[in-house]
This record gives structure tokens, C-alpha cells and sequence, in this order.
């Protein structure tokens, strides 16, 4: 009983961000953390993402400053953009939730900044479901690093999507399985003023925010600058 009390006041205090509305600024300031994130990521030079990845992405997602906090057992909760390669370039982003939970005596807190790969049409169609499971309706890998080098090869066969975290620096793949990813509807939303399916979104029906340009060059500078090195 005590725990099941500990979870549910652990699940409230993860989700309270998703139940607070987000302001405008709160918004823009998670795109453009999220254009420094990448930049950063793709300026370590052969410890970022491989090439070989980049060339066949068709989605990218980032969460800055993901929260992870453990009190006998341990959770985490973010929130994040993603932006889809389209027929004429990348779309402008919408706004995910990441969240998840594992048990574990562990004691301890931290925060780390999160990157999901699709790398193939069926990691795009994950991202356009409402809600869905990594590890469980998506299969997922640790991202290969090695910007450089040949990178493993596994993850063609086997997954939709790669992941990856940082922290304090370092850079490397990460199994996020049975972390949940959902649509935050309501601040895509506000952020554009209207009401727009991911679908729409994520397929480059809607045009680019002027606020979101720059995280969208960004994302299309590395990512045409890999398929022009093939």
C-alpha cells in the first residue's frame, strides 16, 4: 500500500507540468532549447550521431533537460519537439510528452537531454499516434555514436526509432524502453493559434512559425549536409 501511495505521488508530481497550461514564451523557449541541444549534439564532431543515420532519418525528436528523479523507485518526465522530413524540407515542429517510470533502490536526481531518430516510414507512423510505448507498440534502440565511423547496422532491421541522451556532456544511446510518448495536443495548439493535426503538421501541410525557423534550419542544415557527404 505504501508504495502504491509513493507511485501515485510520484506520477502527480511528474505530470503536474503536462495539467499547467504553458505560456507562449515557455513554448518558444522549449524550441529554441532545442535548437542549442542539437547544435550541440552535431558540434561534438565524431562522438554525435553517425552519418549513416542522419542519411535515412525521417523524423527527429528532441527533449531538453529531461527530468529523472528516484525515491525508491524511479521516474521520468519531459517534454519535447519533433519535426518530419517532407517532400519540400522539414516540417514545422509539434510538442510530445515523454514519460515513464522503472523501480529500483536508488536515491538521486538528475537531468538529460533526450534525442529520438525515426529511421524509417514506421517510426514516422509512431509519431503520429496519439500514444504509444517504446519497447512495446514501437521497438526502439540505443542510438549508435561515432560520427566518422561505421556505425552498427542492427538497428536497419530492428528498430523504428534510435535514442539517445546527454548528460553533463557526455553523449551516447540510451534504451528508453517502456517510456510512453504522446502528442501535447493543447500546446501545439496554443503555440500556433489554431487547431492542426500532427498529421498535418508532421507532413509539411502547415507552414514554419517564424519562432521555429531556426530549429528547423538547424535540423535541415545536418541533415542535408549527411545525404550531400553520401
Amino acid at each position: 500500500m505504501k508504495k502504491t501511495i509513493a507511485m501515485a505521488c510520484l506520477c502527480l508530481m511528474m505530470a503536474g507540468p503536462a495539467f499547467a497550461g504553458s505560456s507562449r514564451a515557455d513554448l518558444q523557449a522549449r524550441i529554441d532549447s532545442a535548437k542549442i541541444v542539437l547544435d550541440q549534439i552535431m558540434a561534438a564532431g565524431d562522438k554525435s550521431i553517425p552519418m549513416n543515420i542522419l542519411q535515412q532519418a525521417t523524423c527527429v525528436g528532441v527533449v531538453p533537460g529531461m527530468l529523472k528523479g528516484a525515491f525508491v523507485f524511479g521516474g521520468q518526465y519531459g517534454q519535447g519537439v519533433v519535426t518530419c522530413r517532407t517532400g519540400h524540407g522539414w516540417s514545422a515542429p509539434v510538442f510530445i510528452r515523454m514519460a515513464g517510470g522503472s523501480f529500483g533502490f536508488q536515491i538521486g536526481g538528475q537531468a538529460t537531454d533526450l534525442v529520438l531518430v525515426a529511421v524509417n516510414d514506421r517510426g514516422f507512423q509512431d509519431l503520429l499516434k496519439n500514444k504509444f510505448k517504446i519497447g512495446g507498440d514501437a521497438s526502439a534502440a540505443a542510438g549508435p555514436v561515432g560520427r566518422s565511423t561505421q556505425a552498427a547496422t542492427d538497428w536497419k532491421m530492428n528498430a523504428e526509432l534510435l535514442s539517445y541522451s546527454r548528460n553533463k556532456g557526455v553523449f551516447a544511446g540510451v534504451s528508453l524502453d517502456g517510456t510512453s510518448v504522446s502528442q501535447n495536443y493543447d500546446d501545439t495548439t496554443h503555440y500556433y493559434g489554431a487547431s492542426h493535426s500532427f498529421e498535418a503538421v508532421l507532413k509539411g501541410s502547415v507552414d514554419v512559425p517564424a519562432g521555429a525557423v531556426p530549429f528547423v534550419r538547424a535540423v535541415a542544415h545536418y541533415f542535408v549536409e549527411a545525404k550531400n557527404r553520401k
